[in-house]
């Protein structure tokens, strides 16, 4: 997980200290709790007394008004309400077909539009770590799975090849996956690897996509729990997890151990944005 840290750090400055909207960088940015329409619960819980005072180690009060404003410092969004709401239409799920009558659902937080496109370019291609808090903000309006916690599910982030992780010299889905994990408190389970004879799927059609991907991911152990949620960066039609959902769809009994009683792993699929790539 130490890798990751470059990439915290990078949220915290931004979610923290940088008072502007990291998309339009005009307005100041509003904490989530307000973006999603829940700040009146919050004010609720979480107000102060106008005659409470905060006192430091030296035994000196700081007036509740005084309190209120560091605490609305350190309690800012990523991005204002204008672009929030411009970029968080949350797509309807879409299936795809992975065996014989079972089919798997996936879920996109937004669409691959502007300035959402511009972002995960940024991003993938040129590792730009300015463009990961608008991803982060995004993913975070995924909802939770319900009834999955971190007793009975995992998630299963897209695997990729050794040769892109060379070329590219970090993995995307590795670090929006991580920070998923982080907040929906689901643990990351890396059992499943990919075969580097497959192509970037970027371009393909969807025939392509489903023929190149055909052998392309490797069980090589057995998922800890029976609830899997798969996760990728961009759905275009799904072919990539339509691949990894039918590796792990096979009965449990005859992947490797072939000691399990149950039948099947439950899956659902999860992804930052979804739509076309041209």
């Amino acid at each position: 997980m130490w890798r990751l840290a470059p990439y915290q750090t990078g949220l915290w400055l931004a979610e923290y200290l940088d008072i502007r909207c990291q998309l339009c960088r005009i307005y100041r940015s509003s904490p989530q709790s307000q973006l999603l329409q829940s700040q009146s619960a919050l004010n609720s819980n979480n107000s102060l007394n106008t005659n409470a005072v905060f006192r430091l180690s030296n035994n000196k009060s700081l007036s509740a008004k005084f309190y209120n404003q560091v605490y609305s410092r350190l309690n800012r969004g990523l991005l204002c309400a204008h672009c929030h709401h411009s970029i968080m239409w949350l797509p309807k799920p879409f299936e795809v077909d992975i065996s014989d009558g079972t089919s798997l659902s996936i879920q996109a937080a937004t669409y691959y539009d502007y300035p959402i496109r511009q972002a995960i370019r940024a991003f993938k291609h040129h590792e730009d770590i300015t463009k990961l808090p608008i991803l982060l903000h995004a993913i975070r309006q995924l909802p939770r799975p319900h009834g999955c916690h971190h007793g009975n599910s995992v998630m299963v982030a897209m695997p990729t090849t050794n040769q892109r992780l060379v070329k590219r010299g970090f993995d995307p889905v590795s670090v929006l996956s991580a920070q998923l994990s982080k907040h929906w408190r689901i643990p990351l389970w890396q059992g499943i690897m990919r075969v580097d004879d497959t192509i970037s799927q970027q371009g393909l059609t969807r025939a392509e996509r489903l023929s190149n991907l055909d052998n392309a991911f490797k069980l090589i152990k057995n998922p800890p729990v029976k609830r899997l949620l798969l996760f990728d960066d961009v759905a275009t039609t799904g072919a990539s997890l339509q691949a990894l959902g039918r590796v792990l769809s096979v009965p449990k009994a005859t992947t490797l151990n072939k000691q399990s009683n149950n039948n099947y792993y439950s899956l659902s699929a999860y992804a930052l944005a979804h739509g076309s790539q041209p």
